[in-house]
Order: C-alpha cells, then sequence, then structure tokens
C-alpha cells in the first residue's frame, strides 16, 4: 500500500475494518458526542492502534469487556491533527472510544435563518478530504476503506440521514444505519434537521427541506434515468438505493457523492434542469471514487477525472451529444483560465503534496485534465474497446483504493502493449507528469455556441435584438463568459437591461455575470454581489467573486468577507483564507 502523506495511521500494523458510532446531536451546543467503537485486524501483534483525530476530546478507551486501555493524544499537526494511540492487549479485536466532537471542521451547524425554511437549525457533515478526523477517531485515510454503522439520538421532530441504509427510527427514539460496503472514511456523512423526502422510483428519491423539496424534486426528475444510462455504459448500480440530498446554502461544494445519498447544493435548483450535470457527475462516483478509490490524495485524478469523463457519457445518452459538447466547451475553457494561474507542478495529473494539504490538489487539473486523457484514449482505441476496458477496470478492482502505478500497469496491460502501433500516438508521460496540456488534448466543438458567438457579437455591435429564448443555461454561460474584460460599464448595463443578469436566480449564470461587472466597476451590481457573498456557501462561486474583488478593492473584499465567513464550511473557509491573507 502506497504511504499516505496525509494520516497519522499505520495500517500496515492494525488496521480498522469496522466504524460503529452511537453519538447525540446536541444542537443547543453544537456538539457531537458518544462512542466509536473500532474493529480491527492486527496484523503485527505487538503494534498499537494509530488513529487520526482532530480537535476530538477523547474521554475513554476501553476494550470489548470495558477494562480500560491506556492511550496517547499527540500534538497537533498544521492540516493533519494529532495521532491518538491505543495500547492494546494481546486479545483485543475491538477498542470502544468514547469522545465529544464540538468545533469540528466537517460538521456545519446552521442556525434557523440560514436555512429554507427559517425555523429550525440544520446540521450537515462534509469529510472529504481529511475532515472526518474532527468528528470521528479513525484512520482517515482513503486508503483504509471501513463499514460502518450508527446509532444517533437528535432533537424531536428531526430528521437524521446518512450516506448508508437507514433503518428507521426505534422505540426509543434512535435513528439507526448500516453500511456494509466498505467505503473510504470520507465518505462517511450525516445531515440532520427538518427534512421531507419525494421519490424517483423504487430505489431513488429526493430529500430536502419541506419548502425546497417539491422544486428539488422536479429539477432532478430524470435521476432515474440518469442511473438507466450509467448501468448500461459500465455496469450494474451496486449500493442498493442512490438518493439526492439538496441541503442549505452553506453546502461548500456543488455536490459531494456520499454513498446512497448524494449531497448537493441548492444552486442547482435552476428551474430548467439545466445543471443536472452534478447529479450525473455525483453518481457517476458510484463506479469511479466510491467503487474504486484513490489510495491517496496524489491519486485523486483517478477519482475526479474518471468521473468528469463519465459524466459526459451519461449527459451525452440522457440529454443528446450537443448538452454534452457544450459542457465540453465550457469545462476546458475553465481548466484554461484556471491553469493560466497555477504553478508549473500544480498543473499535472499525477500531483505532488508532500508537505501540503490534499486541498491544495484540489483544483479543477485532476477533474478536466484528467477526463481529457480518457477522452484521448477513447479517440486512440474506439468507444467500444474502451468502454470495455474501463468496465473492466471498475469490476476489476471494486472496493479497492488504488495507486496512480496500478491504473498504469493496468493501462498497459489492458490497453497500450496490445496494440503498440496505437500507443506509440500517447505521450502517457506528457499526460500524467508534465504541465499544462499535451498538443493532443481533444477539443470539443459545439455549434450551439458558435451561434452564441455570433449573437453576442451583434449585440455589443449594436446590431438588433438576440432571441434567446430557447438558450440553455450553457449558453447563457458562454455568452457572458466571452463579453471582453474591457467592455466597460456601459456596456454592461446595456446587457442587464436586456438581459436582466443582475436579477438573475441562476447562480451560475449570476457567479459569471457579478466577477465580470466587479472588474467592469459596474456599480449597479454591487449590491448584489454582496448579497450573493452572504446567501451561498459553495466555494465554486465564492472563490473567483472575492478573487475580483481582491483585485479591485483588497479593503472591501476583506471587509465583505469578515462579515460572511461565519455563513462558510471550514472546506471554504480553509481556502478562503489562504486567498485573502
Amino acid at each position: 500500500m502506497a504511504r499516505d502523506l496525509h494520516s497519522h495511521a499505520e495500517p500496515e500494523r492494525v488496521r480498522v475494518r469496522h466504524v460503529e458510532l452511537d453519538l447525540d446531536l446536541d444542537f443547543d451546543v453544537r456538539a457531537a458526542s458518544g462512542t466509536a467503537e473500532l474493529r480491527l485486524e492486527r496484523t503485527d501483534p505487538a503494534a498499537p492502534l494509530v488513529l487520526d483525530a482532530a480537535g476530538l476530546e477523547i474521554e475513554a478507551v476501553r476494550a470489548a469487556d470495558g477494562a480500560p486501555r491506556d492511550f496517547t493524544l499527540g500534538e497537533e499537526v498544521a492540516a493533519l491533527g494529532a495521532p491518538l494511540r491505543v495500547a492494546l492487549a494481546p486479545d483485543d479485536t475491538s477498542v470502544t472510544i468514547a469522545y465529544r466532537a464540538a468545533g469540528s471542521g466537517a460538521l456545519q451547524w446552521l442556525a434557523p435563518e440560514q436555512t429554507a425554511g427559517g425555523e429550525h437549525p440544520f446540521l450537515f457533515s462534509q469529510g472529504q478530504a481529511i475532515l472526518t478526523r474532527t468528528w470521528i477517531p479513525l484512520q482517515d485515510s482513503p486508503g483504509v476503506r471501513v463499514t460502518y454503522g450508527a446509532t444517533l439520538r437528535c432533537p424531536a421532530g428531526f430528521t437524521p440521514v446518512m450516506s448508508a441504509e437507514q433503518l428507521g427510527e426505534d422505540g426509543d427514539g434512535a435513528f439507526r444505519f448500516r453500511m456494509p460496503q466498505a467505503i473510504p472514511p470520507y465518505l462517511i456523512a450525516l445531515a440532520c434537521g427538518e427534512l421531507a423526502f419525494r421519490s424517483f422510483s423504487e430505489r431513488s428519491g429526493v430529500w430536502a427541506e419541506p419548502s425546497v423539496v417539491d422544486a428539488a424534486h422536479d429539477e432532478l426528475r430524470d435521476t432515474e434515468d440518469m442511473i438507466r444510462a450509467a448501468e448500461g455504459l459500465f455496469g450494474a448500480y451496486r449500493w442498493g438505493r442512490y438518493d439526492v440530498l439538496v441541503l442549505p446554502p452553506a453546502f461548500p461544494f456543488g455536490g459531494m457523492e456520499n454513498p446512497r445519498l448524494t449531497f448537493a447544493t441548492p444552486t442547482i435548483l435552476a428551474g430548467d434542469r439545466s445543471l443536472v450535470s452534478l447529479v450525473a457527475h455525483e453518481l457517476a462516483h458510484s463506479w469511479s471514487g466510491n467503487l474504486v478509490t484513490n489510495a491517496t490524495w496524489r491519486d485523486f485524478w483517478l477519482n475526479e477525472g474518471f468521473t468528469v469523463y463519465f459524466e459526459q457519457r451519461i449527459m451525452e445518452e440522457v440529454f443528446g451529444r450537443e448538452r454534452s459538447a457544450m459542457e465540453q466547451v465550457l469545462a476546458r475553457r475553465a481548466l484554461e483560465r484556471e491553469m493560466a494561474d497555477l504553478a508549473p507542478e500544480d498543473q499535472v495529473l499525477h500531483v505532488d503534496l508532500e508537505g501540503r494539504a490534499p486541498e491544495e490538489g484540489c483544483t479543477l487539473v485532476p477533474y478536466e485534465k484528467g477526463a481529457l486523457f480518457l477522452r484521448r484514449l477513447e479517440e486512440l482505441f474506439g468507444r467500444g474497446r474502451f468502454d470495455r476496458f474501463l468496465a473492466g477496470w471498475f469490476d476489476g478492482h471494486a472496493f479497492e483504493s488504488v495507486t496512480t502505478a496500478e491504473f498504469v500497469a493496468y493501462l498497459r496491460r489492458e490497453l497500450l502493449d496490445g496494440s503498440p502501433e496505437v500507443a506509440a500516438n500517447l505521450d502517457l508521460e506528457a499526460w500524467l507528469s508534465e504541465p499544462g496540456l499535451p498538443a493532443d488534448a481533444p477539443v470539443a466543438t459545439s455549434d450551439a455556441l458558435d451561434r452564441v458567438d455570433a449573437a453576442r457579437a451583434a449585440f455589443l455591435a449594436g446590431d438588433g435584438g438576440v432571441e434567446t429564448g430557447a438558450w440553455t443555461t450553457q449558453e447563457w454561460l458562454h455568452f457572458v463568459e466571452g463579453v471582453p474584460a474591457d467592455a466597460g460599464a456601459a456596456a454592461l448595463d446595456k446587457l442587464d437591461a436586456a438581459f436582466g443578469f443582475t436579477a438573475s436566480g441562476n447562480a451560475e449564470i449570476l457567479c459569471a455575470w457579478l466577477r465580470l461587472a466587479i472588474r467592469a466597476r459596474y456599480a449597479a451590481a454591487d449590491a448584489r454581489v454582496e448579497s450573493f457573498l452572504f446567501e451561498v456557501g459553495r466555494l465554486k462561486f465564492l472563490r473567483p467573486l472575492y478573487a475580483a474583488l481582491l483585485e479591485l478593492d483588497a479593503a472591501r473584499a476583506r471587509e465583505l468577507y469578515a462579515r460572511a465567513r461565519p455563513r462558510y464550511h471550514a472546506v471554504s473557509t480553509s481556502a478562503l483564507d489562504r486567498l485573502l491573507g
């Protein structure tokens, strides 16, 4: 197993195989407290159990018979937390840790005013990359897969949900959960609040706050079609149910692929199903990421590059080739824009994270460059053969954590070595270990976006109106992002009067417009910039807007951030703290 730079654990000596949680969720003090029973596999009978913990209050450690076990909690290391060492007796096969998690980086406790309903508080977790150790003491490495169970107690009237099979509520008011498949710790997830459920099919549905759930159901009604399309491409869905939880706006990501229960931002509820590629992406993770997982965070592209490629294929199957082509064009443009500001060492797929937090490798490179690499393999070997290759990869490594070296070995054995004349057209080293995009990176084209270019040019030249009635979000994004940065406030005023961008309810379009407005000093959008920064917690939107503000007026950027920061999850504040100093 590859050494995980981001974990204190020593699983090669003593490995955790199962986690059984018993927790009380206290909204008054914003803390989770209780026990975690860890069931062990011991290779070295003399070795202690070494776990990851960050900010946890460890109260006691006991063996299966209740006898205490000595433990030491080391000093906290930045971005790593502390090692928790437990002395084991020769016959110990499990230990139970009593602890309390208050101020956890993974758990975000929302006040009622931060929810859609505005009456009740809400809790959700976000463990990726290494935040699960802030609410559970365990071996917090993607290479250490565990099964888990949980018993949760929460205030009356609240509903807890987890990335697991929901076993229901017992007579004692506790809710129980079970995940029988081994998953990496970052996928252990919970949420709790006032929730309602609507079904899509016998195996799929959506959870959300009651005031949101009907709109979410309407927006995401193609979910079952996506599941069937994914199964047709790369084999059976292996997790039982596939549900989506639409969270309050503070959620820091677009989505999180927690097995059986994708967590999603409410910013995907555009009203026209134009942003549901996010669900396709998180669903695709049920194969690439959840089924076959990166063994270390250096190998993150094995999760995200595969998933973006798979997402594009699902979208093509369900919504057609042109929709998928538009999204690929926009994705490549975003990648090139971001790489222009990245250091060369951060433009490689197999990124070096020695001495760095794993989040520093979470750029668009593992996502979009990784997907382009797979597109290139598809071009070279043909879609049919490449699909069989990917299906074999998922089947042959199901419920395993893998490294880049293992993928390269599989690629050589199954594709490259058998067709050396084709393989000669692929510079594998350039794709994996060199900055930038190789010269043979695929280039998607879209006739629809070409028409948008012509319409934008005509409008800015004053040649009359633009027919936009059937435009999708992708077309509007292309329209806004193509407005020259030096267009000036007068041109933006004309655009805003015609199309109402500042009042848009589509978060993707609005973010692109506000970024342009900041740089053009379009004062009419200033109030919307401020309110948007207070409404959303999705880092994808926050980072470019704060960066644009920082360039224009650093004092205003920092003043706004200081006021909005308490509303953001630790994932977002960690990145924004670095950006804003």
